[in-house]
């Protein structure tokens, strides 16, 4: 699966936007393709069985940080999704659901280039690491109760 075929945005993300914080992924390849890495055991994954990691090659004090976003299915390990994104959509995120006053909680939304929905996750957890595969944690969501 080519990374180009994907492009990431995240909404509810500012003061001004009250609905909770999403991560938008558009998809705009092969779609049958795609729609099988969605499923394991004959059955489409639900939001426990995928893992959402972020993985920076830049420096976020960078002029415009560049890094890896993927999704995977928990049991095997495979990925589903893998994208190059800017860090700003990332972070913005886990700075709106991380609020002392927020939940904690986002949505993962995959779609067709045209609209279709393919998959939508709530989640609590969002892993961030930098170049050298260390786990940033203030940067992270991280449910409490849950070691890593």
């Amino acid at each position: 699966m080519r990374r180009d075929y994907f492009t990431l945005e995240a909404a509810g993300v500012t003061a001004d936007e009250p609905d909770q914080p999403v991560i938008s992924v558009a998809y705009e390849g092969p779609t049958e393709e795609f729609e099988e890495r969605l499923q394991r055991g004959g059955g489409r994954l639900d939001g426990e069985a995928v893992d959402v990691t972020y993985r920076l090659r830049d420096p976020l004090e960078a002029e415009t940080p560049m890094g890896v976003f993927a999704v995977s299915d928990r049991v095997t390990g495979e990925y589903v999704l893998e994208l190059n994104a800017e860090a700003e959509p990332i972070i913005a995120v886990t700075d709106a659901a991380g609020g002392e006053a927020e939940s904690g909680q986002y949505r993962l939304v995959i779609e067709t280039d045209d609209g279709t929905r393919l998959a939508a996750y709530d989640k609590s957890t969002l892993l961030v690491y930098d170049g050298d595969g260390e786990l940033l944690r203030e940067r992270s969501l991280i449910p409490s109760g849950v070691e890593i």
